[in-house]
């Protein structure tokens, strides 16, 4: 009997019932079986089957190719994904003819506000998410067929040329966003950051965009307070709010994007900061964009660096990020652990889908994303993707520009000096590369030297104190080469650099040599990180010399964990670090008592006091038992046993210099040349650098006067010079360091070198391979942009590993010692071959991000508990050194929590004008008091953006008080402006004394400190006089 083939109890394979009850276009059908067949990916349900058809076929399509092009873990699961990414892709069966042909409409966008007219009655607006939520298109006016919906048709790609004039003829951006676009990109911006998450058009309607574009005129203070009064409350954490005075200091203008999991952005800013980069001066700061991805979700990222992320009218795109080794190294594990995840990367402004007033002149206006990196560097010349990632981020260094057209001086290449065995032959490293004794370093002409500008010592140290000192400088022309001697006396010894010119990329350090001749940059190829590529044109590259930092002075020196378990290693007694830390503690204590042990303190941390208070009430001549000082030199106190407790123990004769190579050819393997204030160093001498781990980083080495290098480098101060013979430079046996800006301690103790002995120096043991990669210029454009997100998605996967190099480091060498000076027992020839082992996986993780190797860290090298100073579980009472150390420390924190009681000076505490008393009575108790607790609420202690609220409230009241940013620069009457401070000192005293909490007393100092300094040095009869903070620690 044959079998009715419509019988309804004929069992059909549930995946036919599935195409049967939830149909799809025939394309799409196809285009699913595909990706389910090449992916052996489970089909989609009935449930989302429909979902799919709802959109229509072209969404559907759309979503599907996307898919297709990706390898995804669960087909529906991404499918779902995107079908919330893009719930505006609606019926194509609702879309008239006369809306197909009329224009093509982006996938996530909104009917205009600005034209209820044209909704039907029963419409309503939609809300938006995604990256395109802050603007939306509108049909032309006039239109009389009901609006089209969207098509779910991609519009953004890496290849494709910008599209705004193609998009112009078919789109009209919202009246809001069009009249706002006007608005100096800026305040745009503020706007986006304090409406939140809400939608443009939906938070600001037409008639309150006019008026927004009536304020443009106003100074940037003034607009903020507008926005902030209207728009910010609702949506903004008002303790991030960024109230600044300064808007127009010429500070970089910093704008941040955070994205989430779904794909939404919020944007921050502008934040304003004393550091720039040369990627913000050849575009501009509206043209970077910084953006934080939510690590959960590494989809989201992917597409939205596809598509860009809008900002208004402008989009910007995935351009360049860094992988920061040195915030790596410096976190220990548990920190990194501790820190949200989140991946940061740069993205810089291309086209725009409206009218933009400076599109005609914008640089990158018309670019692809490889040519506009080729504005930067030839990166894509480079031998490796690792390399590419690393050498493009050099635009991201924190530098100075320095003063001078590079179009006037001649930059030259000369050779490498390279290590030579005994027989002359050139000696290769594991990776069959040249060894070379001059790696990294080059030389600059005396002129040119002396052109870098006074005061400067690091690019990452600029503050508010000292910013207008180094704002970018204009480059001269030959003209203005006279009279440079004025601006820098005493050329620096070195300088650390980047150098960007036609089309080449340059790091290292230049040494100021005097016979090369003027005008002249000598660079070798270790230093040279991209060549230029002949094809390209060199003509419209960014060409600038940045500074990153020079060779000064140097500041005390200390010990570290890392050198304090070396040194004990190496013989010096446990006896000598606990008597340097009763010394050290002894000192603090002397900080009550001596007002130079004082007035030294409050110049070392200077930089995180408020603008040098606490030395200049000293130096006013106030008493040290004063509430507020005695308060200050107790924090300072306690800062100085804090750096006792982690290691950190003064020591004398010791300091840290850049290192460079002899340029005379003098020097001996064993031999170095050190020149501080005085001249030359003769002796033997320890060198380090950090962070060495291996037991030989600390190399003894004899420090001689090289009468041949005072023609090359003159009176310039403030260097170690090595050798460049033998067949391995000594810095590569240091810590595997080199030339290009890495420091070196430097040790002329003489107990230490009394007690220290010297291992065998490092040398590598465990090797990983050398990593195997295509070129970058053997991938296409889109696949060049694929790999570079794909990369730097991983970085996150990969982890800390040098920090746990480290910590496992610090826990097998912290046993080690406990074991004592006995006889290698089994225990102990096992933890040094961990260590041996440690010191290889660390050394090749600091160079990872360069070389491409991965780096893991085998589980049998991780301690299974860990000393207890490090703060980490499960652990154990370590007896070590640093144990003892640490242990003293805590023992001595009761003594420290004694209160102050708050107690008025007597030349403060007299009559002052009732009017006076009542104006900063009002305006501390019912105006700073709140500000300052919702400053103090932005952020957990110590953060930046909770520091920068702090001083932005304490900056605004020092403008009431002195009618300038200080007391030096007001031109109000001396005696009124000593009037209103007394006021402040005696209305904050009061108030403190309610309390009896000698914190209330800042804002006295704070606001009016200068005020009062010089009053009170008035009243002891003494004429104050000018000093600068940095010629007061020369001095201390």
């Amino acid at each position: 009997m044959e079998v009715d083939p419509l019988a309804e109890d004929f069992p059909l394979p549930e995946s036919v019932v599935t195409i049967l009850e939830s149909p799809l276009p025939p394309a799409v059908e196809a285009l699913l079986q595909k990706i389910c067949s090449e992916q052996s990916q489970v089909p989609p349900d009935v449930v989302l089957r429909r979902r799919l058809a709802a959109i229509g076929e072209e969404g559907a399509k759309e979503i599907l190719k996307r898919v297709a092009a990706r390898n995804v873990r669960s087909l529906s699961g991404f499918i779902v994904y995107m079908l919330n990414r893009y719930p505006e892709c609606l019926r194509e069966d609702s879309i008239s003819p006369a809306g197909k042909s009329a224009e093509k409409r982006n996938p996530i966008i909104s009917p205009p506000k600005a034209l209820e007219g044209t909704r039907t009655p029963n419409s309503t607006p939609r809300k938006r998410s995604g990256l395109f939520r802050y603007f939306s298109f509108q049909d032309a006016p006039g239109s009389s067929e009901r609006p089209s919906p969207p098509k779910a048709v991609r519009l953004l790609s890496f290849l494709g040329e910008p599209r705004s004039n193609e998009r112009a003829n078919h789109l009209m951006i919202s009246e809001q966003l069009n009249l706002l676009s006007q608005l100096e990109f800026r305040k745009f911006f503020l706007i986006l950051s304090y409406i939140g998450r809400n939608k443009l058009e939906e938070v600001i309607s037409l008639d309150a965009a006019r008026d927004i574009l009536e304020l443009r005129d106003l100074p940037m203070a003034e607009f903020e307070s507008c926005i902030w009064n209207v728009h910010g409350h609702g949506s903004y954490v008002g303790s991030e709010r960024p109230k600044y005075l300064d808007w127009d200091s010429g500070k970089t203008h910093m704008y941040h994007c955070n994205v989430d999991q779904r794909g939404q952005c919020t944007f921050k800013g502008p934040l304003l900061d004393t550091t720039r980069t040369h990627l913000q001066r050849a575009l501009g700061d509206e043209n970077v964009l910084c953006v934080k991805f939510a690590s959960e979700n590494e989809c989201c990222a992917k597409i939205v660096a596809d598509e860009g992320i809008f900002v208004g009218v402008r989009r910007y795109r995935f351009f360049v990020y860094k992988d920061d080794k040195e915030k790596k190294r410096k976190k220990s594990l548990d920190e990194t652990k501790r820190m949200p995840a989140s991946l940061k990367c740069y993205f810089v402004r291309f086209d725009s889908i409206g009218p933009c007033k400076d599109d005609m002149s914008y640089t990158f206006a018309t670019k692809k994303i490889n040519e506009a990196r080729s504005h930067f560097m030839h990166v894509h010349t480079v031998a490796s993707m690792s390399k590419y990632i690393a050498r493009f981020s050099l635009i991201l260094s924190k530098t100075i520009k320095f003063p001078v057209n590079l179009a006037c001086v001649d930059v030259q290449d000369i050779e490498d000096i390279l290590c030579l065995d005994e027989n002359g032959h050139v000696v290769l490293d594991e990776d069959g590369e040249p060894r070379i004794h001059t790696d990294g370093t080059g030389y600059i002409s005396e002129d040119l030297a002396l052109r870098c500008p006074k005061e400067f010592y690091s690019a990452r140290l600029i503050s508010d104190g000292n910013f207008e000192q180094f704002q970018d400088i204009t480059e001269l022309d030959d003209n203005d080469m006279e009279g440079i001697h004025s601006w820098n006396r005493e050329a620096p010894l070195l300088m650390q650099v980047r150098l960007f010119n036609n089309g080449r990329a340059i790091k290292g350090t230049l040494l100021i040599n005097k016979q090369i001749g003027p005008r002249k940059i000598q660079v070798r190829p270790s230093m040279v990180k991209v060549e230029k590529d002949p094809k390209l044109s060199a003509n419209s590259t960014f060409n600038s010399l940045e500074i990153v930092a020079i060779s000064h002075k140097p500041k005390r020196s200390y010990l570290s964990k890392y050198l304090i378990a070396l040194l004990s290693y190496g013989g010096v007694p446990e006896d000598y670090f606990l008597d340097l830390m009763e010394s050290a503690l002894e000192e603090t204590k002397t900080i009550y008592t001596n007002r130079r042990a004082a007035l030294k303190a409050a110049v070392k941390y200077g930089d995180m006091d408020y603008e040098y208070t606490t030395a200049k009430i000293i130096s006013s001549g106030v008493p040290l038992g004063e509430p507020y000082l005695r308060s200050c030199l107790s924090r300072l106190a306690n800062m100085e046993k804090d750096h006792i407790k982690r290691g950190k123990l003064p020591i004398s004769n010791t300091c840290y210099l850049m290192g460079t190579a002899d340029p005379t050819g003098m020097l001996k393997h064993d031999e170095v040349c050190v020149i501080l204030e005085n001249g030359h160093v003769t002796g033997k001498v320890l060198v380090y650098k950090s962070p060495g781990l291996h037991f030989g980083d600390i190399h003894i080495m004899n420090a001689k006067y090289v009468q041949e290098l005072d023609h090359i480098v003159g009176n310039a101060k403030y260097a170690i010079f090595f050798s460049t013979k033998g067949p391995i430079s000594v810095a590569t046996e240091i810590a595997n360091s080199d030339f290009d800006g890495d420091m070196y301690w430097v040790s002329m103790n003489p107990q230490l070198l009394n007690y220290y002995k010297v291992s065998e120096p490092w040398s590598r043991a465990y090797v990983i391979p050398k990593a195997v990669s295509r070129r970058p210029s053997e991938f296409t454009p889109s696949e060049l942009e694929y790999e570079l997100l794909r990369i730097f998605l991983e970085g996150k996967k990969s982890g800390n590993n040098m920090a746990l190099a480290a910590d496992s480091w610090l826990a097998c060498m912290d046993r080690f010692l406990t074991l004592g000076n006995n006889n290698y027992t089994h225990e102990k020839v096992e933890l040094r071959r961990k260590m041996l082992h440690l010191i290889d996986l660390y050394y090749e993780a600091l160079d990872a991000p360069k070389t491409g190797k991965k780096v893991n860290i085998p589980s049998g090298l991780k301690p299974e508990k860990y000393p207890h100073y490090m703060e980490r579980k499960p652990s154990y009472d370590s007896t070590s050194v640093l144990g003892k150390l640490y242990n003293y420390r805590e023992s001595s924190k009761p003594e420290e929590n004694s209160r102050i009681e708050v107690w008025k000076l007597p030349c403060f505490d007299v009559e002052v004008p009732d009017a006076c008393m009542i104006l900063w009575g009002e305006r501390y108790h019912k105006h700073y008091l709140p500000e300052m607790t919702e400053a103090m609420n932005c952020g957990p202690g110590g953060s930046e953006v909770r520091n920068v609220a702090a001083n932005d409230v304490i900056k605004k009241y020092k403008q009431l008080l002195y009618d300038a940013s200080d007391f030096e620069e007001s031109t109000r009457k001396i005696d009124e402006i000593f009037n209103e401070a007394l006021a402040i000192y005696n209305v904050c005293y009061d108030y403190a004394k309610r309390f009896n909490d000698i914190k209330k007393c800042s804002f006295a100092w704070r606001v009016a400190g200068s005020a009062l300094c010089k009053y009170h040095a008035l009243k002891q009869k003494g004429r104050p006089f000018l000093i600068l903070p940095s010629i007061l620690q020369d001095i201390l």
